[in-house]
This record gives C-alpha cells, structure tokens and sequence, in this order.
C-alpha cells in the first residue's frame, strides 16, 4: 500500500473520481445546498438527526460551499483544504493521490523520542521544515512537532485560532506538501507530531453557530468563549475523527492535545485514546501527549503517553531567572524542593493549594507514573511567546548556569522538548503574531497591552505601550529564529548523542529512586534504568556550593571541566550539572 485515507462519516468523499458525497450535520437548519462552483447547486437531503448529504457528479479539485436556507454560504466544517483562506471555497480533495515513499514506516518507541517543537510558518511553511529535517537529525532530534498547522484566519497566526480542523492552513502549503513532510521524516528515521486544538474555535471563520448552534454550550464558557459541547456524540465524532485523520491519513506518529483541562468531558478524552490504539495498525508505534494545566495525571494511567511537565518548567524557570510574577509565584518558595520533586515524581502540585489559583487544590498524586511519562522543557511556543516582548533564555541567563540547565533536562529520564532556535542559543524573540482585521485586530492588539498593564517583570525602556503589534506583519518576521552559539549547537549533540547511547535503550522500566534539594539551588537525582544501571544527576544551578553524596560510576558528563571531581569529594560548585552511570549496580539488583 502506497496510499492512505480515512473515511469520513462526513465532508467530502470522493465515491469514484467523478462522483463525490457530501455530508454536513446541520440540525439548526430547515434546508441545506451544495453549491459547486461551476456546476450549480445541488439540494441535499435532511434525515430526522439534522444530517444533510447530497451525491453529485464532481471529482478533486471541485471547489464548493454549503449554502443555508437564508442564503449564507458557508464553508465545509470538515474541508481538507481550502482554495484560499477559512470564509473561502473549500475543496474536494482526493487523499489517495500521494503515493508515499516510505509507507512501511511503523514508528519509534516513546522512550526513544527527544521532541523538537517549531512553528512551520516561521520556517517556510512545510516545504521549509523539510528542508531542515536532515540538520535536526544530525543534531539528536527523533521527532519533530509542528504547532497546530489547520486553517485558521489570513497568512500568520501561531495556529491556535484555527476553525477548519481537517485542513492544512494554504498559507503553510497543500495538503500533499505536509504529507511530503511526513513522509521525509520518516525516511530519517524522524517521528513527527502534530498539535491538535479541541478546546476552542478562533474567533474568526468558525460558522458552526449558524447552522449547529448545539456544537457549543450555553452553560459554560472558556477563554476563548462557549465551550464545545461534548456531552453529543456528533462533537464527540468529529474530534475522534480528526485525531483518526491526522494518524491514519497523514500518518503522523503521534499528537499533542492543547489544553484538555479546557475540555468540559473529560472521559472523551480516554474514549478517543481507545479508539486510537484499537485503530492504528498493529506493530505501529503512535503516542499521545497532553497538556493539562491541572496536573490531572489520571489519563496517563489509561491511553496516554506523556503530559507536558508545567511545574518542572516554572520551577527552573524560576531558578534561572529569580521572576516570581504570575504562576511563577508558586515556586518561588522552596524552588529546589520542587525541583527535586518533579525529578522524583513528576508533578510538584499533586493535590496541594496554589497561592496563585486563590489556594484552590492544584493536580493529582503522580508519583507511580514512570519518568517518561513527562515531556520536560525549558522554553516552549507558550512559555517565550506569551511573554510580552517573547524574549528567550538566552538573552536573561548566562551562559554557564543555562548550559547546566541544558544538561539537567537532556540527561534526564523524562522525554525533553526543544524549542526552535534554542540549540542555536538564539536571541531572536517569539512573539504572539495573528493576522486580525478592522475591530477584531484592535480588540486583539488592545487586549494583549491591557493584559500586560500590571506586568511587573519589564525590563528598562519596556512599557505595555510598546509592546509589538500582533497583526503586524514585522512582529512575525521579527519571530524567526536565529543561531547565535555554534558552540551551543555542538553541546546539544553532544548530550543528545550520550541520551541515545547511554539512556534511552534502557528508558523502558525507568524508575526513581530519590532526588532531594542540597541548596537553595541544587538538587540530587537517582533513579534506577531499565537495565538495572543507576543514572546520578548533580545539579546547581546558583553560585552557592552545596554538600553532595559521593556517587558511584562513571562520570558521563560534567559542564564544567574538573566539576565531577567536586562531587566525587563531597561538594558541587555552581553553576554545573554532572552526570554519573553506575553499570556496576545491574549487578547489585
């Protein structure tokens, strides 16, 4: 087999290659047409649920609408592609065109994965990312992960405004240029994933209400407006649907979810999950990530791989750079007590109340969950962009202390995220870019100063006044990232290529043993390898040495040349990490 497609119990499905089936769930809506450009409107029929679905003579590359009783033309909700933009003609596409190369792909094991996040518009959209992928494979990178890359509106957005959840943004390329993509990564032995919005629609191009006003709820409401409804089992279809599309067609090796918390059915999420791993060929490896702002760690114990680790992030964060705005409040007492705790267990709230959530209770209990059951980074799209001028690590913190933070969560055993430009230590901000018009791009520039008025962490000269325009069109040139350290670049491999050696053949079975604070900035981690080996990770990342217990091993990496005969001694100047290996302890049980 050398082409895929999912069928869909609804949008667009090519019968033969010059008939295609149209099925759009309308349930607010008397009448229902399909008008194909060029060859008129065809009316369609209404069954007793609100499922309107039509059969006519046009094949790929037939461009139509759904055109409602009061006239509106509206866009397909499940297009695969649009002839220009979200309020355009959508497109009948034909999924079996692409022949790929490598449809024997079948993936690579979770522990295996070190997780490059980038932004594919700020790249050159997708025939740009893959023109880099040879060069993240040469640096370490087993899995690329695109930010949400479906149709949202104009030509720059980072993807969370999306409204057409099957079709790949035109800005970025055609449908068959991802799968293009998805098909280089895999003949370099690259996983890529996908970032898949379910919480929110944009706020500009989304028509559900018009005709499926039951698609939302009227009880409940998010930051970004009514809430889905996935108490019905249609809402409940079509998301399953897309996360089906997107592995099955595309053949992406995994997603990560944005902001479930925000998803009021929580048990949709593990119904989804079910049907994903009794879906996907047998012998495939596919992993689903979450992010989950309440540390909820139940779903990890079901279909889920991995959760992104906010409270390790905040807490280096913190340590770093001394901010204790915000959510950064919560780690500022005690930061390496925490630390040591997401090291040995995951999440540092496991039912504990958050001063900056009013002391309400924040997460549940994660400790018996193995360390790759959490994705660590130091930056991500989120944690630089919605900064107010997206200024990176690399700028705020030298570079000895953020090399020995490098080294603490790439030689850690939880499955590390990169963020585009930081193995370059590039300065270049990322910042929130949309492409809003009129009243609606006033509301969003207005909206993200407003937000920022009481921000107390602005650097000299910096005001809310000044913040970069997100509809500018120099705020997204302004976000690609540049390399400013080769030699961070070479430290990078260097660690990447010792992970894939010394740690991640033996990630499977990994369990902590202890981690524990030796500082107001160092911490101590041991845990227990697959293989029976001991990995000890000594970390300070202050300039106040700590008392340490000396280990036994090898040394595997020090940043500071002479820093591991410190340790051996009883003592760790900062800042620096050292890494040990004892291989001898396979032995010991």
């Amino acid at each position: 087999m050398t082409a895929f497609a999912r069928e869909l119990p609804f949008g667009a499905t090519l019968v033969d290659p010059d008939h295609t089936r149209f099925r759009l769930w309308a349930p607010g809506q008397p009448e229902v047409a399909v008008d194909i450009d060029g060859l008129g409107v065809v009316p369609m029929t209404r069954d007793a649920e609100g499922w309107f679905e039509a059969e006519t003579e046009c094949g790929a590359g037939a461009r139509y609408r759904y055109r409602l009783a009061d006239g509106l033309a509206v866009p397909d909700p499940a297009s695969r592609a649009q002839d220009r933009d979200v309020h355009d003609l959508s497109l009948v596409v034909d999924p079996r065109a692409y022949r790929w190369r490598h449809p024997a792909w079948r993936g690579r094991r979770w522990q295996e994965a070190v997780l490059y996040e980038l932004h594919a518009g700020s790249l050159g959209g997708f025939a740009g990312v893959q023109a880099m992928l040879p060069d993240l494979t040469q640096l370490g990178v087993t899995a690329v992960e695109l930010m949400p890359v479906n149709d949202f509106p104009g030509q720059r957005n980072w993807g969370y405004d999306g409204v057409l959840p099957f079709a790949p943004d035109a800005a970025y390329g055609a449908p068959d240029d991802l799968k293009a993509l998805v098909d280089a990564a895999h003949g370099l032995g690259l996983m890529i994933f996908l970032d898949v919005v379910y919480n929110h629609f944009g706020p500009d191009g989304n028509y559900l209400t018009a005709y499926a006003p039951g698609f939302f709820r009227t009880d409940v409401a998010t930051p970004w407006g009514a809430a889905i409804d996935f108490r019905r089992r249609e809402v409940r279809r079509f998301f399953t649907e897309n996360a089906l599309y997107w592995l099955m067609e595309y053949r992406f090796d995994g997603l990560r979810f944005d902001a479930v918390h925000a998803i009021e059915a929580p048990d949709w999420l593990d119904e989804m999950a079910a049907e994903v791993r009794a879906t996907v060929e047998p012998g495939r490896h596919v992993h689903l990530v979450l992010e989950h702002d309440g540390n909820v760690a139940d779903h990890l114990r079901r279909g889920f791989d991995a959760q992104w680790n906010d409270d390790a992030h905040h807490v280096l964060h913190v340590l770093l750079t001394g901010e204790a705005d915000g959510y950064y409040a919560d780690y500022a007492d005690r930061p390496a007590e925490r630390l040591a705790r997401c090291l040995a267990e995951g999440f540092a709230y496991q039912g504990e109340p958050s001063a900056y959530r009013k002391g309400r209770p924040r997460g549940t209990p994660s400790a018996d969950l193995a360390p790759t059951a959490f994705v660590l980074f130091l930056q991500n799209h989120d944690q630089v962009g919605n900064r107010p001028f997206g200024d990176r690590l690399a700028g705020r913190v030298d570079a000895a202390t953020l090399e020995a933070a490098i080294a603490l969560q790439l030689l850690c055993p939880q499955i590390p995220l990169i963020f585009m430009g930081e193995e370059g230590a590039s300065r270049t901000p990322f910042l929130f870019f949309t492409d809003h018009h009129g009243e609606l791009a006033k509301a969003v520039r207005e909206g993200r100063r407003r937000e920022f008025a009481a921000f107390a962490g602005f650097q000299d000269g910096e005001t809310a006044e000044s913040i970069p325009d997100p509809n500018a069109p120099t705020t997204f040139e302004g976000s690609r990232p540049v390399a400013d350290d080769a030699g961070r670049r070479a430290l990078y491999r260097e660690l990447l290529t010792l992970r894939a050696a010394a740690l991640a053949p033996h990630l499977a079975g990994a369990r902590s043993i202890s981690a524990e604070a030796r500082g107001p900035a160092c911490v101590t981690a041991r845990w227990r390898l697959g293989n029976g080996a001991v990995l000890a990770l000594f970390s300070n990342l202050g300039r106040t040495a700590c008392a340490v217990d000396p280990p036994k091993g090898d040394l595997l990496f020090e940043t500071r040349a002479g820093a591991s005969e410190g340790v051996r001694a009883g003592g760790l100047a900062g800042p620096a990490t050292v890494a040990f290996l004892d291989s001898a302890a396979k032995s010991d049980g």
